[in-house]
């Protein structure tokens, strides 16, 4: 039994701190491998922009509700207590205690302690500029909803973009790496030439420097590895010191885009956040409009009250005071007559604010209508890139093999290995940076058309 009490001594504080930890929902998987879906997800549970932009609708909630108080009732209580210093004294003529009328007397009239009790509840009646005020918070509901879209768009963007970056990084210190196996080997090869006469000295040291020259790429390529990689981690909120293996490659993706700039410039404006945003603020400035005009109309409110009131001097108990109750009910009409032109410049104001956004509602039409193109543009380059970068890899690793082929029967020069190498290098390399601007260009083009960028989670 003490054995088990020991256990439970350290145990429970463990699983109390757990279980009260902040700790995100979304963790690294247990073997550190992440995949494209494992960085979205892990990013959007811990990127601070959407926190920012989810406290920002509540922000917008909270206004949305403090909007309805103009309309619901108000129901608040008074209460006053009062000690009189030197009493309140009222002065009547002597004539009514049989003098001539030409002196006073004083009357106390004030007690040693009074105290006031009141309980007061209004209700709007009729209330334009708060009506519309309503109306409005409904619309800024919407616009807060899409702005955390838009939020949303862009942070999801971003991790794919470093994680894109960190796989092209990772693909480029292979290819390096590769070229230098390649050419470890044909320096090997050379030696062993040399050893039986059949190579130069001068073949031996072009075969070193061959090496040697690709150390500062391959320094740089672990560089850039190292680099994308805390740029990454820091994009989807995992501590920078967390090891993570990329799981992940360039491929081509299966998404299908419209085909024509019209049937894109369409899908756009229907699903672009930050237009629909845009577009509900041209309604709510409508609604500041109407706000404005309704400060023309009377505001009718209806009220009741119910008071309460005691006096008493200091020789009397306070159980033993009286508190008589009073109560009112009344209706009260409020008209503006002459405000100094106030109410018409306000509406005119909210005129040429809606005027305004309106032209902004165009500008970023036209802005949309170029983006898209100019995205669209960029994904077909891409693609016909990658094409011709497919054909030309094949046929540069064959005229490797043929030239390594020679070079080792001794009919083919190290010249003609080295531009062999160079030109398969190269065709990789290409095929590489094709491979990564098709899925960028894809990334942006889906934020260009509005299409919603959460994936799968796996």
């Amino acid at each position: 039994m003490n054995r088990f009490r020991q256990i439970l001594f350290f145990v429970v504080p463990i699983l109390f701190l757990t279980a009260f930890s902040p700790i995100h929902a979304a963790a690294l998987p247990a073997n550190s491998s992440l995949t494209l879906d494992d960085a979205v997800h892990i990013g959007l549970e811990r990127s601070r922009t959407l926190e920012i932009a989810r406290l920002e609708r509540d922000m917008t909630s909270q206004k949305i509700r403090e909007t309805w108080a103009k309309v619901l009732p108000q129901l608040t209580s008074d209460f006053t207590y009062t000690r009189s210093l030197k009493p309140s004294v009222l002065f009547f003529p002597d004539i009514l205690s049989g003098g001539t009328g030409n002196s006073f007397i004083p009357l106390v009239i004030s007690a040693d302690n009074a105290a006031t009790a009141t309980l007061t509840l209004r209700q709007a009646l009729f209330n334009g500029s708060a009506f519309a005020g309503i109306k409005a918070a409904g619309i800024l509901r919407k616009m807060s909803n899409e702005a955390y879209r838009n939020s949303e768009a862009t942070v999801i963007a971003d991790i794919k973009m470093s994680y894109y970056d960190a796989l092209i990084s990772r693909d480029q210190l292979k290819l390096i790496e590769q070229s230098i196996a390649r050419w470890e080997q044909s320096r090997k090869d050379t030696r062993a030439k040399f050893r039986q006469g059949v190579a130069a000295d001068i073949d031996t040291l072009k075969a070193y420097l061959s090496v040697e020259n690709l150390r500062p790429d391959l320094i740089q390529a672990e560089n850039r590895v190292a680099t994308t990689a805390t740029k990454l981690k820091n994009a989807i909120g995992i501590p920078l010191d967390s090891t993570i293996v990329l799981s992940g490659k360039l491929d081509l993706s299966s998404a299908t885009y419209p085909k024509d700039i019209a049937a894109a410039y369409q899908e756009a404006i229907d699903a672009r956040p930050d237009l629909r945003q845009i577009s509900l603020q041209v309604q709510a400035e409508g609604e500041k409009v109407s706000a404005a005009r309704a400060e023309h109309y009377p505001v009718i409110t209806a009220f009741g009250q119910l008071e309460t009131q005691t006096a008493f001097n200091d020789n009397v108990k306070t159980i033993q005071s009286r508190w008589p109750v009073s109560s009112a009910v009344g209706l009260q009409v409020s008209l503006p007559i002459f405000t100094g032109f106030r109410t018409s410049s306000q509406v005119e104001q909210a005129k040429i604010s809606q005027l305004q956004t309106r032209t902004r509602v165009e500008d970023l039409k036209a802005n949309i209508r170029a983006e898209v193109e100019v995205r669209l543009l960029n994904f077909r380059e891409s693609q016909k890139r990658i094409e011709v970068q497919s054909k030309t890899i094949s046929v540069a690793e064959r005229g490797y093999n043929i030239s390594l082929l020679r070079f080792k029967e001794g009919i083919g020069s190290r010249l003609e290995l080295t531009d062999a190498e160079l030109q398969l290098n190269k065709a990789k390399t290409n095929h590489l940076q094709a491979l990564y601007d098709y899925l960028v260009a894809s990334i942006q083009l889906d934020k260009a058309l509005g299409r919603p960028a959460v994936t799968s989670h796996q």
